[in-house]
């Protein structure tokens, strides 16, 4: 997110450049329609992870607490890369899917809106 400094001329160093993450970059990772996660989880992931090794390997840790989690049908999932749809292709890394460093990736899970259909 970008800043706006009030005063003029100001110049502050920026701390979360992707080089202050040994290796990793940050991507921010949204559910659409549970806002028990009330906003997007951002993680320092590697460049070098896979699409499947994300879904597979941590978006359980993060969004298994949710009832809904269980019913998840992972080939409906409707992924989103900032505002725009698009398709992952699952074993190439996240670089290839076109991740960079503080990246917003979000998904919709059809039929699944939150508890007892709230959005939560």
């Amino acid at each position: 997110m970008s800043v706006i400094a009030l005063k003029e001329g100001y110049k502050g160093e920026i701390k979360d450049r992707e080089e202050n993450f040994h290796g990793n970059r940050l991507l921010f990772i949204g559910w659409e329609d549970h806002l028990m996660f009330c906003a997007p989880h951002c993680i320092p992931v590697p460049p070098s992870m896979t699409f499947a090794a994300l879904v597979n390997d941590v978006l359980p840790g993060i969004y298994s607490a949710h009832p809904d989690w269980a019913s998840v049908k992972f080939d409906e999932i409707e992924w989103f890369r900032s505002n725009e749809r698009f398709t992952p292709v699952l074993d190439r890394t996240l670089e290839e899917n076109g991740l960079r460093h503080k990246g917003l990736i979000r998904f919709r899970t059809p039929g699944l809106t939150g508890i007892h259909g709230s959005c939560s």
